[in-house]
């Protein structure tokens, strides 16, 4: 996602659908914008509104690539299931969640 994103996703408190709600285009210079506004909850917003939430944006990116970093880091479903069976709960979480956890911090 781009930042333009997560300040659409900060302004409106929810994530759009960006196929239909939200369409986002390219002027071809990189500078990504919204080109087709159809939230019927929020009007849309103005540069400034959305230029203001850069660093509510800014920690939205960051806390997707700590998920994105996590997701890779904790094994399979199957992986895991069997380290509880083998080891219990508490164990999973401080040998397996705890360390991926603190290798990937969420702002």
């Amino acid at each position: 996602m781009s930042n333009i994103e997560f300040k659409i996703i900060s302004y409106l408190g929810r994530t759009p659908n960006f196929e239909t709600e939200v369409k986002l285009a390219d002027n071809g210079d990189g500078v990504v914008y919204i080109a087709e506004w159809n939230a019927k909850d929020k009007a849309k917003p103005t540069d400034e509104q959305l230029n203001a939430l850069e660093t509510e944006a800014t920690k939205l990116e960051n806390n997707a690539k700590a998920d994105a970093n996590r997701k890779a880091d904790y094994k399979s479903i199957e992986f895991q299931l069997d380290y509880i069976y083998h080891n219990g709960i508490t164990k999973w979480k401080t040998d397996h969640i705890k360390p991926i956890k603190d290798k990937y911090p969420k702002e």
